[in-house]
C-alpha cells in the first residue's frame, strides 16, 4: 500500500546543548551523525515542518511560549541509542533534518526539541522499545501523520518520537462482513483507496486524509466529515491492538460486531491521544460503497435560513443524507484569496454543503430535486447548484476541506473546536467579531452543523499574548455556559488539556488521572497532553 522506507545506521557523534526548557537547564543532545535521506514514502516528511531553508520563519518553541516545566525524565546516552538500534535495526533517525519536520505540528504553532526518532513495524518491536523506555525512564512521544490541530502530536521537550510510518500493512479485509483490519500506520487516503476497490468505503473521511494515520485518527476519536451518516469512531471500530506502557501487548483485536463480554476496554484507548497506549492495530467496519453521491452547494441569506434548510433537508433527503456542512463568507473570501478557489455559486452570507449517499440514482436525484425546489421557492436558499460527477464532487467538497489550509496561509491562527447546541453555534462567532474588533484580522466560523460542531477561528499576523488572553478563558466560558464542549472532534492535547475541566466534573477528571496513574505509572506516554497539569 504505501511505499515502505529502509534507514541506514546513524553515526552516533553528539555534542552537549542546553535542551528547551523554561525554568530549568536540562542536557540534551544534538546529533552531527547524519542517517539516509526519506524517500518519497515518508509520511513525515510529506506533512510538513519548520525548515527555515525554505525561507520560512522557525517556530518558537513550546516551552518557551507556554508556560511548561520538563518532568524530571532521563536523558537519552548513547547507550540507549544502541539499544534502541538493536531493537529496530536501520530506523533510528538522528539526523536534525530529518527530526525538524517531526518536531513541528502543521499548524506550525508549536514545536519541541527531540533528538531521537524511532520507525518500528510491528507491535512487538513497539512492545520492546517502551519496556525499555519504562526501564529507563525516557517520555515517549507516539505520532501518526502529525496532522493534529491541538499539539497533541509532537513532543513538548525531547520525549523519543515513535512513528508509525512503516506500520502501513492491511493485515485483512473481509468481503461480506466489510470489516477492515489493518496496521496503525496506513494512511488512511490509501486505506480509503484499497476498501473503494472492493465496493466498500471507510466510515471517516477528513480534509487532512492525505497524511493522517488510522491510529492517529482512532487515537483522538477524529469526528471528520462522514459522522452525520456513519457516526463516531467509538461505535465503527470494533478492536484495537494496544501496546501499554510497560511493554505489555493488549490483543483485543475482535472482528467480531457483538461482544458483550466483561469491560469494553477499547473505548479506553478511543480518544486517549496516546496518553494510555500506543494504537499499533485496527478493525473497523466498512460501510458498503454507494452507487449513487450527489453534491448541492447553496447560498442561504443568514444563519436563520441555514437551520431551517436543515430541518428541511433531514425531512426530505432523510435515510440519504450523509453531510451538511455550514461556513460562512469570510471563509469563502479566504479560499478564494489564498487558494485561487472560486464560488460556484452568487455571494451569500451563509454557506451549505449537503451531499447524499445512496443506492439508487434515479430515487435520489428525485428526492434532492424536490428538496432544493422546496428550499428555494419559499427562499431558504438564494442560489444553488448541484454536482453528480465525481471530479466535480470533488470540487465543491473543496471549497469546504481547504478552509483550514487556507486559514493557516493568513496568519498565525487561534483554533476552537467546540459542541454547542445548533440554534447557538454560531452566536459566538458574531460576539468574537464585536468583542475583538481590530485586534483580529478574521474570525471565522464554518463545520459540522448536522452534528453541532463549530469550527472558530480566529487570524492574526503573528502570535500575541494579549490577544489570547482576550480569546481565552472567554471562549470556554461561553461554551460552558450553554452546556457545550471545549473539544468537538480535536481532542485535548497540549493546547487545551488545562481546560478540560470547562467540560468534565473534577470527579470525572479525577478518574482519568486515576486510570493513567493505573495503565502508566511514570507517565512516559505522551507527557504533557490531554489531562491537567497535576501539582
Amino acid at each position: 500500500m504505501v511505499s515502505r522506507l529502509v534507514l541506514r545506521s546513524p553515526v552516533w557523534l553528539f555534542r552537549w546543548q542546553v535542551a528547551c526548557t523554561r525554568g530549568a537547564l536540562v542536557q540534551q543532545r544534538t546529533w552531527a551523525g547524519v542517517s539516509n535521506t526519506p524517500g518519497p514514502g515518508n509520511t513525515l516528511a510529506r506533512t510538513g515542518g519548520s525548515s527555515t531553508s525554505l525561507g520560512t520563519p522557525e517556530v518558537m518553541l513550546t516551552c518557551e511560549r507556554y508556560p511548561v516545566r520538563r518532568l524530571p525524565f532521563s536523558v537519552v546516552s548513547e547507550q540507549d541509542l544502541a539499544a534502541f538500534e538493536r531493537i529496530v535495526p536501520g530506523r533510528v533517525v538522528t539526523d536534525p533534518a530529518e527530526l525538524e519536520a517531526a518536531n513541528v505540528d502543521w499548524l506550525r504553532t508549536v514545536r519541541g526539541c527531540s533528538q531521537v526518532l524511532l520507525r518500528p513495524r510491528t507491535a512487538e518491536e513497539v512492545s520492546h522499545i517502551l519496556r525499555y523506555c519504562q526501564e529507563r525512564n525516557l517520555a515517549v512521544n507516539p505520532q501518526g501523520g502529525n496532522t493534529g490541530m491541538v499539539g497533541g502530536s509532537v513532543p513538548v521537550f525531547d520525549e523519543i518520537i515513535l512513528s508509525t510510518t512503516l506500520m502501513n500493512r492491511v493485515i485483512s479485509f473481509h468481503s461480506v462482513s466489510g470489516i477492515l483490519v489493518c496496521q496503525a500506520g496506513c494512511v488512511l487516503e490509501e486505506l480509503s483507496r484499497y476498501v473503494e476497490e472492493r465496493d466498500f468505503i471507510l466510515p471517516l473521511d477528513l480534509g487532512a486524509k492525505g497524511s493522517c494515520h488510522i491510529g492517529g485518527n482512532v487515537a483522538t476519536n477524529a469526528g471528520g466529515l462522514r459522522f452525520l451518516r456513519y457516526g463516531s469512531l467509538r461505535g465503527t471500530v470494533l478492536g484495537l491492538e494496544v501496546v501499554l506502557a510497560d511493554g505489555t501487548v493488549l490483543d483485543c483485536l475482535t472482528s467480531l460486531r457483538k461482544d458483550n463480554t466483561g469491560y469494553d476496554l477499547k473505548q479506553l484507548f478511543i480518544g486517549s491521544e496516546g496518553t494510555l497506549g500506543v494504537i499499533t492495530a485496527v478493525s473497523i467496519l466498512c460501510p458498503p460503497r454507494p452507487r449513487a453521491v450527489n453534491v448541492a452547494f447553496l447560498g442561504c441569506p443568514g444563519f436563520v435560513e441555514v437551520l431551517q434548510t436543515f430541518s428541511t433537508c433531514k425531512g426530505m433527503l432523510g435515510e440519504i443524507l450523509s453531510a451538511y456542512e455550514f461556513m460562512d463568507a469570510e471563509c469563502m473570501q479566504l479560499v478564494g484569496h489564498h487558494l485561487r478557489l472560486t464560488s460556484p455559486v452568487q455571494e451569500s452570507p451563509f454557506y451549505v454543503l449537503i451531499e447524499t449517499s445512496g443506492s439508487g440514482v434515479a430515487h435520489d436525484a428525485e428526492k434532492l430535486s424536490s428538496f432544493l425546489e422546496q428550499v428555494l421557492g419559499c427562499g431558504l436558499v438564494t442560489d444553488g447548484t448541484v454536482a453528480t460527477d465525481h471530479s466535480k464532487v470533488k470540487m465543491l467538497w473543496a471549497l469546504r476541506e481547504r478552509i483550514s489550509e487556507a486559514l493557516s496561509r493568513d496568519g498565525y491562527v487561534y483554533k476552537y473546536d467546540i459542541s454547542l447546541p445548533v440554534e447557538r453555534l454560531y452566536d459566538l462567532v458574531t460576539e468574537l467579531r464585536t468583542r475583538l474588533g481590530a485586534q483580529a484580522k478574521h474570525v471565522v466560523g464554518y463545520g459540522h452543523l448536522g452534528d453541532g460542531n463549530l469550527h472558530l477561528n480566529v487570524t492574526a499576523e503573528s502570535f500575541s499574548s494579549s490577544l489570547l488572553g482576550v480569546l481565552e478563558p472567554y471562549v470556554y466560558e461561553w461554551t460552558a455556559g450553554q452546556r457545550g464542549s471545549i473539544s468537538a472532534e480535536h481532542g485535548l492535547g497540549f493546547k487545551k488539556r488545562g481546560v478540560l475541566g470547562y467540560s468534565k466534573p473534577p470527579e470525572a477528571v479525577h478518574l482519568m488521572q486515576q486510570l493513567k496513574a493505573l495503565l502508566d505509572p511514570k507517565g512516559i506516554l505522551n507527557p504533557y497532553k490531554t489531562l491537567p497539569a497535576q501539582s
